[in-house]
C-alpha cells in the first residue's frame, strides 16, 4: 500500500513538473507584454526623449517583461481621443494636460490653471508633494482606476501675435486659440478675447491662413511647432504653468504587481524630472534664439493680468477643485 501510494504521489510531483515547465516555456514563447504610450507632442521634443528613455528603463528593470512603444505627434488621436482611448483600454499609458484630466476628476485641473504657481521651483515642489499623490488619488477613483504617475513641467504659456499684447485690454476681442479644454478659457474670458479651442495638430495653418490672430504656448513648444514662422510678436504674459501628466490605464495597472508599479512610478517619475529640467533649461535660452529669427519677443507686466484672472481661482464658475485644495497648493510655493 505504502509503495502504492509513493508511485501515484511521484506520478503527481512529474506530471506537475512538466506542466510548469511547459507552461514557463510558452510564458517565453508569448514574448513580452506590449504597451502603447501616446502623446501629441513632436518626436523632436524632451517629452518624446525622455518617454522612450523611461520605456527603456522600464523593460530593462522588468527583465524585457513590458516594452513600451511610443506614438508622438497625435498619431493615435488629438488629446481628447488620446483620453477616451485610455478609459476604453486601446492605449495603455498617455501624456495629457491636466485641463483635460480635469474631465475626469476636477481637482486635478489645477496643475494648469492660471497663474496658479508663483514659479517653477513652486511646481516642481508640487510634483514631488504628498499633495500631488491626493489628486492621483482621488483621479485614480474617479475614472474607474486609472493611475497618474507624475506629472512633467510643460513650461510656462506665453501668447504668439502680430500685434504687440501689453496690458489685457490688447487682448479684447483678439480670437486666440486655446487647447480644446473648459479650464483653457478661464484666461481668455478673464481679458476678453475670444477663444477658439482647435486641435493641436492644426494650429499653425489656423495661424497661417488667419482662422485664429493667436495662439498660446510655452516658449519651447513654440519653436517645436514653428508657430514663430507664422506669428511676428511673442508676448511673454507667462500666464498658465502647465503640467503634463503621465496616466496609466486602468486595466493595465491593475494587472500589475506591487513591485512592478514602484518600477513604472519611480522611472516615470524620474523621467518627468529629467525633462522637466531641460524644458526649463530651453525656456531660458530660447528667448536669444527667437530675436535671432527676428521675432520680436515682448516682455509683459503680469500683475495687471494676475489681478484679473486671480479671483477666478478662489471659487469662479470654473475653478474645479475646492478652497482646501488651492490653500494646499499654494502652501507649497515656498
Amino acid at each position: 500500500m505504502k509503495k502504492t501510494l509513493l508511485v501515484v504521489t511521484m506520478i503527481l510531483v512529474s506530471t506537475a513538473l512538466m506542466f510548469a515547465n511547459g507552461q514557463g516555456e510558452q510564458a517565453a514563447a508569448d514574448g513580452p507584454i506590449n504597451l502603447k504610450l501616446a502623446h501629441v507632442y513632436e518626436s523632436s521634443e524632451p517629452y518624446h526623449t525622455w518617454a522612450l528613455w523611461a520605456a527603456d528603463e522600464i523593460k530593462k528593470q522588468t527583465n524585457g517583461k513590458f516594452e513600451i512603444e511610443v506614438y508622438p505627434a497625435s498619431s493615435l488621436g488629438k488629446e481628447a481621443d488620446i483620453n477616451q482611448a485610455l478609459s476604453l483600454g486601446t492605449i495603455d499609458l498617455i501624456y495629457t494636460g491636466g485641463s483635460f484630466a480635469g474631465r475626469t476628476y476636477g481637482p486635478i485641473a489645477m496643475l494648469e490653471a492660471p497663474f496658479m504657481f508663483k514659479d517653477y521651483q513652486h511646481f516642481m515642489n508640487v510634483a514631488e508633494s504628498d499633495f500631488f499623490e491626493e489628486l492621483a488619488d482621488g483621479y485614480e477613483k474617479a475614472s474607474g482606476g486609472a493611475r497618474p504617475l507624475s506629472v512633467i513641467y510643460y513650461g510656462t504659456r506665453c501668447v504668439t501675435s502680430n500685434k504687440p499684447i501689453n496690458t489685457p485690454a490688447d487682448m479684447k476681442g483678439l480670437k486666440i486659440r486655446v487647447p480644446n479644454a473648459p479650464l483653457h478659457l478661464m484666461f481668455p474670458n478673464a481679458v476678453g478675447a475670444n477663444a477658439a479651442p482647435i486641435a493641436f495638430a492644426e494650429v499653425y495653418l489656423a495661424l497661417q491662413q488667419g482662422v485664429v490672430d493667436a495662439q498660446e504656448n510655452p516658449l519651447p513648444t513654440i519653436q517645436a511647432k514653428k508657430f514663430y514662422e507664422v506669428q511676428k510678436y511673442i508676448n511673454l504674459t507667462q500666464h498658465v504653468t502647465s503640467g503634463i501628466l503621465t496616466i496609466v490605464s486602468p486595466k493595465i495597472w491593475a494587472g500589475l504587481s506591487d513591485e512592478e508599479k514602484a518600477i513604472f512610478t519611480k522611472t516615470f517619475k524620474q523621467s518627468s524630472f529629467n525633462c522637466s529640467e531641460e524644458i526649463r533649461q530651453a525656456e531660458q535660452d530660447l528667448v536669444s534664439w527667437f530675436e535671432e529669427k527676428g521675432v520680436i519677443v515682448n516682455p509683459v507686466d503680469r500683475q495687471p493680468f494676475i489681478d484679473i484672472v486671480s479671483p477666478e481661482l478662489k471659487g469662479g464658475e470654473r475653478a474645479t477643485w475646492s478652497i482646501e485644495q488651492y490653500e494646499k497648493l499654494q502652501a507649497l510655493a515656498n
